[in-house]
């Protein structure tokens, strides 16, 4: 599993009422929810972002409420993977259920810029800044996770299975 794009880039702390604001959890709808991602630090993003691209956040990466609409709203915009320093825990888990592709990795985090060229190889863990003509490691995902996420999330992995 390979992912490749221009990358959006955010800092430290991004908590998950940033992530889709309060006011929108009425909906679960995805394509409703990626419309107001980000809009309260970003009135950009929903207008910029493209099917693929890379999200790029720092430190805490999910912090804030347990709820799975902030991975559905990044996954929803078209984001293909977030690499940050590191996730809040739920965030993680949720990021891995709903199948967004996460990965930590602190050089990457830090060294990669708003704009950059960058691809993954989920296989080995390696994020490649094709910009700067750097590369970093990431932990790769076991197996398990791998088959989790390339079946579009755990419910879709769970029905699957069942066919």
């Amino acid at each position: 599993m390979k992912a490749k794009g221009p990358v959006i880039k955010y800092g430290d702390n991004i908590d998950t009422d940033v992530i889709i604001p309060a006011r929108y959890l009425s909906t679960s709808v995805p394509e409703e929810l990626a419309k107001h991602c980000m809009e309260d630090i970003d009135t950009t993003f929903a207008g910029r972002v493209n099917k693929g691209d890379i999200m790029v956040g720092g430190a805490n990466f999910g912090c804030g409420s347990s709820r799975e609409h902030a991975p559905i709203a990044i996954k929803a915009s078209g984001i293909s993977c977030v690499i940050a320093k590191d996730f809040a825990r739920i965030f993680f888990r949720n990021a891995i259920n709903i199948g967004l592709p996460i990965l930590e990795c602190p050089e990457a985090s830090a060294d990669i810029d708003e704009g950059n060229e960058v691809e993954i190889d989920f296989d080995t863990g390696v994020i490649t800044n094709v910009t700067k003509g750097k590369s970093y490691q990431a932990a790769a995902f076991p197996p398990f996770m791998q088959e989790i996420i390339a079946a579009g999330g755990l419910i879709s992995k769970i029905k699957k299975e069942g066919k």
